[in-house]
């Protein structure tokens, strides 16, 4: 059955994400990751959908007309298509950042769509526990004795060696000392890449792995002196974020550190602004 449609306010209970702030950090987290899935007018149409989604954090019941309208008027009558909105819909939700629901209204034609945005699966850096364990897999064709022999094996793990060339040898050559499997490696990468798209500073490579092997030694730091750290790759990416935003901060124009806060439009026309700069990392 389809939803009626209404007032957004209405659908606070297809909202994934307690604030702005927080659907803002997991929108960074699932371009840092998959930006490259879309074209540069696919990432338009994503991007002004993302701002009208800010009344109710990730959730959106606008029209497609008023979206492209928006985009037409920002960008002085060079807008996108409606085929290329409805493209990066398929994409979105193919993915799985978007959950797409019909509406329709009292008299059961078709209304607008309600859009979702769902949570990035890894935005909570995954324990540390875990990380040295690879879940088991089952394999239906095996019989009991052969599941049984499986859950005595010890499983594979893959050292340093195996770690992918997209992860800088220096950062490897440190963490390998501490922790060696290649697939704990990665995820602490993995976090180096996220805090740096977080901070519009992915392409400056030398001073994002200094600031990662600065980080990882400060890690280690901890770990040596207090047994607290509950988690050690959420701790990492704490302090990852921290000098990140320093440097981010740092090349700023000067009067760009007053910082001027984004602004969104929404669904209704009013106009709401959010100030990232000024909050905590």
């Amino acid at each position: 059955m389809n939803l009626k449609s209404g007032k957004i306010e209405g659908f606070e209970g297809y909202s994934q994400f307690k604030s702005v702030k927080e659907f803002n950090t997991h929108v960074e987290m699932w371009l840092a990751v998959k930006k490259q899935e879309f074209s540069k007018g696919e990432l338009v149409g994503l991007k002004r959908l993302v701002r009208f989604s800010v009344k109710v954090p990730g959730v959106s019941n606008a029209k497609i007309g008023t979206l492209l309208k928006a985009i037409n008027d920002d960008y002085q009558g060079n807008g996108i298509s409606r085929s290329t909105f409805k493209r990066m819909i398929i994409k979105a939700k193919e993915i799985g950042i978007l959950s797409i629901y019909e509406t329709e209204r009292k008299n059961g034609s078709q209304s607008s769509n309600l859009y979702s945005f769902n949570r990035f699966p890894q935005s909570e850096p995954p324990k540390a526990e875990k990380l040295n364990h690879p879940k088991e897999t089952n394999n239906l064709l095996k019989t009991n004795n052969q599941k049984t022999t499986k859950r005595n094996e010890a499983p594979i793990e893959l050292d340093y060696t195996f770690v992918s060339d997209k992860v800088p040898q220096a950062f490897v050559q440190l963490v390998k000392y501490f922790f060696t499997d290649a697939k704990t490696i990665e995820e602490y990468w993995h976090m180096v890449q996220i805090a740096a798209f977080r901070f519009e500073c992915n392409q400056q490579t030398e001073d994002i792995l200094s600031i990662a092997i600065k980080s990882f030694k400060q890690l280690i730091r901890k770990l040596k002196s207090t047994k607290q750290v509950a988690k050690p790759i959420a701790f990492f990416y704490g302090i990852l974020t921290n000098k990140l935003k320093e440097l981010y901060l740092d090349q700023l124009p000067e009067d760009r550190h007053e910082s001027k806060p984004s602004r969104y439009v929404l669904g209704n026309g009013e106009v709401m602004y959010y100030d990232w700069l000024h909050t905590d990392a």
